[in-house]
This record gives C-alpha cells, sequence and structure tokens, in this order.
C-alpha cells in the first residue's frame, strides 16, 4: 500500500513550489487521456464527491462530478478521438475485461482523505474486499495472452482514488488549493460500491471531461480465485 501521508505531502510540495503541471487539450496520440479500464461509483457517494468538488477553488480547469467520476484500474492505450466497434484492439480489451470480471463480487472502496498532487486533487480511495487487486491482475494477464501491451505495462497498482480535478493550465492560486485541501484532509466521503467495470473513453465537452462507455461488465458473483 502506499504511503497516503508521503503522497500527500510530495503534493503540496510540488503545488507550493510552481511545479504543478497541467493536461493541455486532447490530442490524437497524447499519452493521457486515451481509452482506460475504470469503475465508476453510483448513488449518494457520488453526489457527495461531485459537491465537494464544486467547492475546489480552481477556476478553468477541469473539475470532475457526476458520471466522469471513476477509478481508473488500467490505462490503456494513448488518446484517440475515434475507437470503432470493430477496432483490434477494443475487441481485445472487451474480451479481457469479460475474463478478468468473470466471478467476482463489486469492489468496496472506503474514500476518505483529499491530498493535491501535481496534475490536480483527488480523494483517496481504501479497499475493503480483494476485487480491486484481483480485477487489475487478472485484466493484466488477460491483455498479456491477447498480445496487447498497456500504457501501465502490466504494472500493479496499489494507489486507488477518484479524482476530483485536473490542472488544464497554469495554476493561477497553488497556495488556496493546498489550503483548501488540506481543510478537507480528512474528509469522509463513505464507501463506493463499484458493481460494473467499463473500457471508456474520454473527451472533452468544453471545461468537462466526459466518460463513454465502450464495454461494460456486471460484478455479481462471489469472490474469485487469484
Amino acid at each position: 500500500m502506499s504511503d497516503l501521508s508521503a503522497f500527500r505531502a510530495r503534493g503540496r510540495q510540488a503545488l507550493l513550489s510552481g511545479r504543478a503541471t497541467y493536461d493541455p487539450p486532447l490530442t490524437e496520440g497524447a499519452r493521457r487521456w486515451g481509452a482506460a479500464g475504470v469503475l465508476r461509483p453510483e448513488g449518494e457517494v457520488v453526489a457527495r464527491l461531485s459537491a465537494l468538488a464544486a467547492t475546489l477553488p480552481a477556476p478553468g480547469h477541469w473539475v470532475h462530478g457526476g458520471p466522469s467520476l471513476h477509478v481508473t484500474f488500467r490505462s490503456l492505450e494513448p488518446y484517440r478521438e475515434h475507437v470503432p466497434e470493430d477496432d483490434p484492439l477494443r475487441r481485445a480489451y472487451a474480451g479481457a475485461l469479460a475474463e478478468a470480471a468473470a466471478g467476482l463480487r463489486p469492489a468496496r472502496l472506503r474514500l476518505r482523505g483529499v491530498s493535491p498532487h501535481p496534475g490536480g486533487v483527488l480523494v483517496h480511495g481504501r479497499p475493503e474486499d480483494d476485487t480491486l487487486d484481483l480485477l487489475g491482475k487478472r485484466f493484466a494477464g488477460a491483455l498479456a495472452s491477447r498480445g496487447v501491451r498497456d500504457l501501465d505495462h502490466g504494472r500493479r497498482r496499489d494507489l486507488w482514488y477518484v479524482s476530483l480535478a485536473h490542472f488544464a493550465g497554469p495554476v493561477r492560486d497553488p497556495a488556496a488549493v493546498v489550503a483548501w485541501c488540506d481543510a478537507h484532509a480528512d474528509a469522509d466521503l463513505g464507501t463506493a460500491e463499484l458493481d460494473s467495470a467499463e473500457i471508456v473513453r474520454f473527451t472533452l465537452t468544453g471545461d468537462r471531461i466526459a466518460v463513454h462507455s465502450l464495454e461494460r461488465i456486471a460484478l455479481a458473483g462471489g469472490a474469485a480465485p487469484v
């Protein structure tokens, strides 16, 4: 498990020392914002996350809410504006997702604590079961068996979170962002039950990131074997 206090401290220092980074508008071939494997929370926790994000002092940046809130378990490819239904990689992702999700129960993720990081603001998640770890591990193996190399290169994630905002340009008042994060450092947003896994693509609509589902698999089984 990643050291969350150290993560928060590094993020604070990056912003306060002028080392914030930001994402340019989505462009073909860019490494960020390509197709990804995600899980999206539903219900009251989404309303709480959205309400919290709306108070973030980050005008001009990509503040997330509603269906754009998500937990990423695998970054798949550079950005493509169009991912057609018959695309070979999309078909491989769909097959790998179905294989990885088979028999897995919904994931439960306790969302508590806000942190800044060089590129934005997030809420930390602590898994209450092994579903996220199993899903990530099995999906990586299923991709590899299909000869697909993803952007995570098989890396096993141990930091889970929901992003509240990504910086879309220079941060005009980083001290205000850090102070806001400090004020919500122990915010308890509750437990998100993540009952489906998706392959999604992202688009920029005005000043908001939109999430579009390409494939979706319900997590409805019991615990699956490793």
